[in-house]
């Protein structure tokens, strides 16, 4: 069965505080345009928002809506026309590729959609990658086999992506993002290749990391039923913010 496992804390510890108030992301009034023909069409319009240490919060909105952009602009994968991005303070919408490089690495962890894994590597060697970019702490090999101890994958060390299944291959995605220590981990439709069962391990997954390691997810998905499983949910609608809404039906705005 591909079905997450939970793992009990031995000590009787709590859970990792969730937030501490701290804002790890500033996100201060995107806007993005693209050139067609001679005209340029408005794909953001102006997007603000906070995210605090330790929360996990999607966003939210059907195709079209500009949320796979605003993604790629808050993980350091494209500019915006205008507007600030501030990752722990220190705004990234205006820095050189090789700066860029360094915090997307030590910062920003990533999960992708199609998984993304490397088809020659095996579980093990596919987490190791980032390790081998910039400089970390410890020896990759035990870095990456404590990470999918951690989401259950202990057994898969030496299987490539194309003997696992989706769902396995999408915790082995996410142990990567985890390699580095990063700030946050930003998922772009994390469940979208999964069926229902698969789709609702790895959110059940999302939320046991969040509690075991304190670290900020962001979820980007168009289902509102992935999106409810978060602390708050930015809805969006024509590349305006629609509502931030604190799950549990009370209105943040």
């Amino acid at each position: 069965m591909d079905e997450v496992r939970i793992f009990n804390d031995k000590q009787g510890n709590m859970p990792v505080n969730q937030s501490n108030d701290k804002v790890v992301m500033d996100v201060r009034d995107i806007t993005k345009s693209l050139p067609l023909g001679r005209e340029r069409i408005d794909i953001l319009k102006g997007i603000s928002f906070q995210i605090m240490s330790g929360e996990f919060v999607s966003i939210v909105g059907p195709s079209g809506s500009g949320k796979s952009t605003l993604l790629g602009i808050i993980a350091g994968l494209d500019n915006p026309t205008s507007g600030q991005v501030l990752i722990d303070g220190v705004d990234i919408t205006r820095m050189s590729e090789g700066k860029l490089a360094v915090v997307r690495n030590n910062k920003i962890g990533m999960v992708f959609q199609a998984f993304n894994l490397i088809p020659t590597l095996t579980a093990q060697e596919n987490v190791e990658v980032p390790l081998y970019v910039g400089k970390h702490k410890g020896a990759p090999s035990t870095r990456a086999k404590e990470l999918l101890n951690l989401v259950g994958l202990s057994h898969r060390l030496e299987h490539r992506p194309n003997q696992l299944s989706g769902g396995e291959q999408q915790r082995v995605a996410i142990a990567r993002s985890l390699a580095t220590d990063p700030a946050f981990v930003i998922a772009d439709e994390p469940t979208g290749n999964l069926d229902a069962k698969n789709g609702e391990n790895v959110l059940n997954l999302i939320a046991y990391l969040r509690e075991q390691t304190g670290k900020t997810f962001i979820i980007a998905t168009h289902d509102p039923v992935v999106a409810s499983h978060a602390d708050r949910s930015i809805r969006l609608v024509d590349g305006l913010i629609a509502g931030i809404d604190i799950i549990g039906g009370k209105i943040a705005r």
